[in-house]
């Protein structure tokens, strides 16, 4: 990109090539657990087995009686409790267990961190966080209708290999995702393991749920290091638009960090798709800017908002978003030359109606209080191909997100 020609670029180590892959001689895991096991054939209790429309109001009940209130607190919704007491796993064992189920795949695309640092020196590291709608395995295969993937490419013993390199290769210190079905028996046993504190909460009414032999609902689900943060506060939100209570669902969690003592909030979410649903759109998002300020007391404690709003720049919650008196800017629009306009998209796919290609996908922040130093570029057209998202080489039909952030010197620094 011509727009970026100026700016430094910082590459990532470049992972083996999938033709160069060899077998892994890996180290001896706990009796009766295998690492290939859980990649291969999800060997955890899973909270949702396959079933179909007949489970909808169990799913339905389980989660208006995690989110009687609108806004509930958990210090783990949906937690696994067995996971806590599993090895740890290293995660380059991991990374090498995924490449050789990928093997007959095509490499997975380079992309490389953009440098957006303006002279702002910190002694403390960055804070890597990760946006990213993974695309729900059972509204891939059965609802979405992806018209140019062919079907092999959605195979989930493969795709999620696919989405687990992609989390492995950047190494977030905060991963946020949305249209999560596979929690209990993937991300939640795998990501545990590797460090995180891990949260879910699946929406009230998921469409998953519409679908033969389902995994369970999709929802939000949040992981953070416990290395690097220790959790201060959990608030699980069911949004609401109109007063009404709605099946979109946002986690909001205020975080402590370890190496500089400072206090922010991350918050995932995932608000009302298609068009025609604006106004709805825009209702939710002043309902979860409302629970925000209450929950960094009017902007006093930083914030970081991911998510997949379902809205173009031009709708009235991004307007909302960046009025906010929150002071809010959205991450990605530093990636363009006057740092105003945001990617020409991060989702791209081709269904039944046409090609679809729209910027929907966001990683808000105090601007007051944080800098962006580095983002992570998006695919190119050509790397994307004529079939578009999903595909063999990419297992979402939306683009993660990636930002390293860092606090303001300066603590106390208000609006």
């Amino acid at each position: 990109c011509e727009s970026l020609a100026a700016r430094s670029f910082i590459s990532l180590p470049p992972l083996i090539p999938r033709a160069a892959r060899v077998p892994v001689l890996l180290p001896p895991l706990p009796p009766g657990l295998a690492l290939h096991t859980v990649i291969a054939h999800a060997s955890f209790p899973s909270a949702a087995c396959s079933m179909g429309n007949s489970t909808s109001r169990l799913y339905s009940a389980l989660a208006k009686t995690l989110s009687s209130s609108t806004v509930s607190q958990h210090q783990d919704c949906l937690e696994q409790p067995h996971s806590a007491q599993l090895e740890p796993i290293d995660p380059k064992d991991l990374l090498e267990e995924c490449q050789l189920v990928l093997q007959k795949r095509p490499p997975r695309f380079q992309r490389d961190f953009v440098d957006l640092k303006k002279n702002t020196a910190s002694n403390h590291r960055p804070i890597r966080v990760m946006q990213w709608n993974i695309l729900a395995q059972a509204l891939g295969e059965g609802k979405d209708n992806f018209v140019q993937c062919p079907m092999e490419a959605l195979k989930w013993e493969e795709r999620k290999c696919l989405i687990l390199e992609e989390i492995l290769a950047y190494k977030p210190d905060i991963l946020c995702l949305q249209e999560v079905d596979h929690y209990f028996d993937t991300f939640e046993p795998l990501l545990s393991r590797l460090g995180y504190q891990c949260t879910f909460f699946p929406k009230p009414w998921s469409p998953c749920l519409d679908v033969e032999q389902n995994n369970g609902p999709d929802g939000c689900a949040l992981f953070f290091l416990k290395e690097r943060f220790e959790l201060i506060n959990s608030a699980n939100i069911r949004l609401t638009a109109m007063k009404l209570k709605t099946n979109q669902v946002a986690i909001a969690q205020t975080l402590k960090c370890s190496e500089t003592g400072r206090l922010f909030c991350i918050a995932v979410t995932h608000l009302k798709a298609r068009t025609g649903w604006e106004r709805f759109r825009s209702a939710q998002g002043c309902d979860l800017l409302q629970n925000l300020k209450s929950i960094t007391q009017g902007a006093k404690i930083p914030l970081i908002i991911c998510g997949d709003f379902n809205a173009e720049p031009t709708e009235e919650v991004y307007r909302e978003f960046s009025n906010s008196s929150l002071n809010l800017n959205s991450a990605y629009k530093l990636l363009s030359p006057d740092g105003q306009s945001e990617p020409p998209y991060t989702t791209w796919k081709i269904r039944p109606s046409g090609e679809c290609r729209h910027t929907l996908d966001y990683i808000w922040y105090s601007q007051h209080a944080l800098n962006v130093n580095s983002a992570l570029g998006l695919l190119t057209e050509e790397q994307i191909g004529p079939n578009r998202l999903p595909s063999f080489n990419y297992p979402s039909d939306h683009l993660s997100l990636v930002c390293d952030f860092s606090f303001n010197q300066d603590p106390d620094r208000l609006l």
